[in-house]
């Protein structure tokens, strides 16, 4: 079996970067390591989901939607959600 390198797996499964399915695919991923990142921040600070939707003045629905990678998030919404974390968001433009 020849080796190849993660980024020729995502280029045969999804389409070289730039293409509409490699774009969707990223998209997905990036959504999903966010949802990923919080849930484990919230269990780390042992908030439920309903305790941290009621300390940032949301609903428990719209936390877990986030959590499963079905809401999209606006970045007020998300530096409200980790400061109710006790972290801090940092913006890095590539």
């Amino acid at each position: 079996m020849a080796s190849e390198t993660f980024e020729d797996l995502l280029n045969a499964e999804y389409g070289e970067r730039g293409t509409e399915a490699r774009e969707a695919f990223e998209a997905e991923a990036e959504t999903f390591c966010l949802a990923e990142c919080l849930k484990e921040q919230r269990r780390l600070a042992g908030l439920t989901q309903e305790q941290l939707a009621e300390k940032i003045g949301t609903k428990k629905s719209y936390i877990s939607k986030i959590e499963n990678g079905r809401a999209d998030v606006q970045l007020s919404t998300l530096f409200r959600i980790f400061a109710g974390l006790g972290k801090r968001v940092s913006v890095t433009i590539l």
